[in-house]
């Protein structure tokens, strides 16, 4: 098992959930080809969005359902600030996953974190979990929950 795997676990169950992360056939480096994988719709799937503060040189992210994109102007009014791309070598060494595989939960530095309301309409969604191959599934309030976001709207219309 990958240590960034493991942390997910790790992190799933410091929360006392059981929520064992899926090895899928494929790959699930994007929302459309996780969706596929676990048999789902698109906006199902929880992508953790990475951007760098351009003031505080921190990972900030946004968990949006699969669907939807992230608004820059609205993501940086929540931040408090410029938002930048967060190039793979920044999310590595501030999360510690690799692009294509960030998990929502189990960063190495808990990034300040906001999340989509639109995953609240389902029962069941599923998140990256820590490689380009395992996801998990999750209740929504739980994701909120434990990956201590704030709700709020940040895609575009």
């Amino acid at each position: 098992m990958s240590k960034s795997l493991k942390r997910v676990v790790a992190a799933l169950e410091a929360a006392g959930l059981d929520a064992a992360p899926l090895e899928m056939a494929g790959e699930t480096r994007t929302a459309a080809a996780a969706a596929k994988e676990a048999d789902c719709e698109i906006d199902q799937i929880a992508k953790s969005i990475i951007f760098r503060g351009e003031m505080s040189n921190s990972a900030v992210l946004f968990i949006t359902a699969g669907g939807n994109q992230v608004d820059g102007a609205k993501a940086a009014a929540l931040a408090g600030e410029p938002l930048g791309r967060a190039d793979a070598t920044f999310v590595r060494a501030t999360t510690g996953f690799a692009i294509g595989g960030v998990a929502p939960i189990g960063h190495k530095n808990r990034p300040r974190a906001f999340m989509d309301p639109r995953l609240l309409e389902f029962a069941v969604i599923y998140a990256a979990a820590g490689t380009p191959r395992h996801i998990f599934p999750i209740d929504p309030r739980e994701l909120l929950k434990i990956s201590n976001a704030e709700l709020t709207d940040f895609t575009t219309q």
